[in-house]
């Protein structure tokens, strides 16, 4: 008889990452993990005490996958805020399910768009932004909500299907705003 293969909390979090990333996180339970598994739901519920612990850990690595993501080809376009902006736009469209997970959760709630500037992970996008653009830190803050708003707002049409992804025309649409930004 072939020995049990031991269940770990680092295969129950890549388990659920994959399970969000394929259906979505409304359907990520402890039966599909376990099913994922091939395994009782026992050795989940004896690692995390919920579900919401799971989701909490599972959030830190897709945030992590995501900012790897988008900034693991910074010079693409030319542009480093072009070529972020393009990446996140990807991002929706090739992972709608993580896209939904990380921005459509509830996760953001109480916090405000402005504080989105402030996050140290941004500092990569204001840095070369400023640069750029020639911007001070207050402009910045400005131009970066404009762009937030415009590139999460295609992505989020793209990762809820209501969108075909067509790359030519999300550059297109992209060089525009950030056209229009630089002439302001």
């Amino acid at each position: 008889m072939a020995p049990k293969t031991k269940i770990t909390g680092e295969m129950i979090l890549n388990a659920a990452f994959e399970i969000i990333r394929d259906s979505g996180h409304e359907n990520l339970n402890a039966r599909m993990i376990a099913d994922r598994l091939k395994c009782s739901t026992q050795p989940i519920l004896y690692h995390f005490k919920t579900m919401d612990e799971i989701r909490d850990a599972v959030y830190q690595i897709a945030d992590a996958y995501h900012t790897q993501y988008i900034l693991s080809d910074v010079n693409q376009s030319g542009s480093p805020f072009l070529s972020i902006g393009m990446a996140y736009i990807r991002f929706g469209h090739v992972e709608p399910g993580l896209f939904r997970f990380l921005f459509q959760s509830n996760r953001f709630a109480g916090r405000s768009l402005l504080s989105l500037a402030d996050d140290p992970e941004m500092e990569p996008l204001l840095s070369a932004a400023r640069a750029e653009l020639g911007c001070d830190e207050t402009d910045i803050r400005e131009v970066f909500m404009v762009f937030v708003i415009a590139v999460h707002g295609y992505a989020a049409l793209l990762a809820n299907n209501a969108l075909e992804y067509d790359e030519q025309q999300a550059v297109r649409m992209l060089e525009m705003i950030f056209n229009g930004i630089k002439r302001n």
